[in-house]
């Protein structure tokens, strides 16, 4: 299963990393077009991520049960990272992302849906890379 998962991360990652430049094409049509360039970098950086995850997997020692929970969690965490950051540049939400919001402000829900968005990005990459760090220092484990 390792190396399934190793070219799982690293197809994700070539497919966030061409969203987040073809992000950084929308980003003047944004309505916070700072934010847009945030999602543009998010993108890129959370694909550079994965691939690179993707290419250390070899070092990863997890059980079937973990490494299945980190992929997901990693892969969501990427994804939903680039898609709520671009979703504040399109709706000019801020509550979360003061610095690159300044100045612009979204509807009650608007911001509930990008704080709830981006909350559970926080927990899902926290999460699986901690499972990820528990793989590299594991000594001896099973990939089973």
């Amino acid at each position: 299963m390792q190396n399934q998962t190793a070219q799982k991360l690293i197809a994700a990652g070539a497919i966030l990393f061409l969203l987040g430049l073809l992000t950084g094409f929308a980003i003047p049509g944004f309505r916070n077009p700072r934010m847009g360039l945030s999602g543009h970098l998010e993108g890129a950086m959370n694909g550079t991520f994965l691939i690179a995850l993707g290419a250390a997997w070899s070092h990863v020692t997890l059980s079937r049960r973990l490494e299945t929970a980190s992929l997901w969690l990693l892969i969501y965490g990427s994804f939903a990272n680039w898609l709520f950051v671009t979703l504040a540049a399109t709706l000019g939400t801020s509550e979360m992302t003061p610095i690159a919001g300044a100045g612009h402000s979204g509807t009650t829900a608007q911001e509930w849906l990008v704080t709830s968005g981006l909350v559970s990005v926080g927990l899902a990459m926290l999460i699986g890379f901690v499972i990820v760090v528990y793989g590299v220092f594991k000594k001896g484990g099973s990939n089973s």
